[in-house]
């Protein structure tokens, strides 16, 4: 149960932070809306969120982490040559990052037009609106560097079990740009400015706190010339594949933002934006959760020749990952509208944009399940030096995607990305299963053979609920603000009340489960 217990500090951390991203984007849909201006902000926001993923979460987190492990297992308890490890490591990051940053900062406007799906192409811009889309990148790209450099560290604090350290920092990028929104609310350009200035200051913030941690966790890595030995060398060979594969779901978003700037209309790429940041939110609290604890956990099983305990916590990360995942995903489909309608519709966003926003949600829900199972599967791989595998499986996946948003697109609109993201996504986890399967690398046990088809029945009577629920809800989901989140305060409650008493009466869980898991937390307190 140690699983369960690192998910909850880390899980309720990032609930803290995805919920505080919910506050801001409800400002900023209040005080920018869904135009052109909030299209071009998240253009802009979207570019250091992509490199984020692919070289930082992604390109660290898989690569890094299982040498930095590996490192740590062979030296005994002397962390002296890991710490080494991470020194030179460090050093090539930053050379390469400075001379990133300065490249983008020089191509942000081919790199604008591009990501926007060549302009906004729908749109019709004007040159001093695409100027100002393109101002508001150059502000965005130092935050590449920053949150690079701070996933450094934080993965340094994740192999040490200081999972809570890294998992806080994401709250201090939020409260700056909370602060900026509450601060600078003027015209919807100059709220967007702020927020696009708010983004590196809140890098700023990350990366002086992790930095913190780690001397208090005596780590002190100190500057040194960049120089490419072998070590090096060996983690530059798993950086790229690690990178394209961790961020195949950050990859289909953009090209997503993408087919949207070019094939739709004016607030199309802000619709599924906040349609995203709710599915982000279950998605945040349990997929990097649990993929943050299962990569350095299973590393360091495997480097002991502990290969059925690493089995046996894969096991329990999909069975753990699914109890959560699929009535989560239930309820956004079923109660998709009322969500947006209690946390959006306000000021420049109408109840149209709510409508939009809430099509996209219920698309994107239907991969919540394999959004997170990716992060379960894939640390099967990279903990044994397998980064090329995820990454062949992510490209197909892509091709999937592009594939499906020319299909879906000219038939259902603005739903086509995000339903396209969530069946790529499928075929992606699907993919990872088969070969891991196949391998030996992961077999299901009887536990989750037997758990699931009641966790799946559990999640649907939950949804009928919710479904009765938005009915009678539906007068105060059109009231004021505070009694719209008093509603949805309701809702949630009702579903995880429904939800805890239908694990029982499926006997997916049991009374039993419930004392060992108590049993065993009071032994560890």
């Amino acid at each position: 149960m140690g699983l369960v217990r690192s998910l909850g500090s880390v899980g309720g951390l990032t609930l803290a932070s995805r919920i505080l991203a919910l506050v801001r984007d409800s400002l900023q849909a209040r005080y920018v809306g869904a135009g052109f201006v909030s299209d071009a902000f998240l253009v802009a926001f979207r570019l250091p969120n992509m490199f984020r993923a692919f070289f930082a979460e992604g390109a660290f987190s898989s690569a890094f982490i299982p040498m930095f492990n590996r490192k740590l297992a062979e030296a005994k308890g002397d962390r002296t040559p890991a710490f080494e490890f991470a020194e030179r490591s460090l050093s090539v990051l930053f050379a390469f990052l400075t001379v990133m940053t300065a490249v983008m900062l020089i191509a942000a406007w081919p790199v604008t037009y591009l990501l926007s799906g060549f302009g906004f192409h729908e749109q019709n811009p004007t040159p001093e609106q695409f100027s100002y889309a393109v101002t508001l990148s150059r502000i965005t790209i130092p935050y590449l560097m920053l949150i690079c450099l701070a996933s450094l560290l934080g993965g340094i604090l994740n192999s040490l079990d200081r999972f809570w350290v890294n998992a806080a920092a994401p709250i201090l990028l939020n409260i700056a740009m909370v602060a900026a929104l509450l601060l600078v609310h003027g015209t919807p350009e100059e709220t967007a400015r702020a927020q696009a200035i708010a983004i590196p200051i809140g890098g700023v913030l990350q990366l002086g706190w992790l930095y913190a941690a780690c001397r208090a966790a005596g780590v002190s890595l100190r500057p040194r010339l960049p120089r490419i030995d072998a070590d090096v060398k060996k983690l530059m060979v798993l950086l790229l594949p690690a990178a394209l594969g961790a961020g195949a779901v950050q990859l289909n978003l953009v090209i997503s933002t993408f087919m949207s700037g070019y094939l739709l209309g004016e607030g199309s790429i802000s619709a599924i934006y906040y349609a995203d940041r709710v599915n982000q939110l279950p998605l945040g609290m349990i997929g990097i959760g649990l993929g943050t604890i299962l990569l350095p956990t299973i590393s360091r099983l495997l480097s002991s020749g502990e290969e059925e305990k690493a089995m046996d916590t894969q096991n329990r990360g999909m069975e753990l990952a699914l109890f959560l995942t699929l009535p989560a995903m239930v309820a956004l489909i079923v109660a998709a509208e009322p969500i947006v309608r209690g946390l959006f519709q306000y000021g420049e966003f109408d109840a149209e944009d709510a409508v939009r926003c809430s099509w996209a949600l219920a698309g994107f829900s239907i991969g919540l399940p394999s959004y997170v199972l990716v992060k379960i599967l894939t640390p099967g791989f990279y903990a044994r030096h397998d980064t090329r595998t995820p990454v062949r499986f992510a490209t197909i996946s892509v091709g999937v995607n592009i594939a499906l948003n020319l299909a879906l697109i000219p038939l259902i609109g603005h739903v086509g990305p995000p339903l396209a993201t969530a069946l790529s996504s499928t075929v992606n986890v699907a993919m990872l299963y088969f070969t891991l399967r196949k391998r030996g690398f992961f077999v299901a046990d009887r536990q989750l053979k037997r758990r699931l088809p009641r966790l799946a029945l559990a999640a649907l009577l939950m949804g009928a609920t919710l479904f009765a629920f938005d009915r009678l809800l539906d007068p105060w989901l059109n009231a004021g603000m505070w009694m719209r989140y008093l509603a949805l305060l309701v809702l949630v409650g009702a579903g995880v009340t429904v939800y805890g008493v239908a694990c029982f009466l499926t006997r997916a869980f049991m009374l039993a489960d419930v004392r060992l898991l108590l049993n065993r937390r009071s032994r560890s307190a």
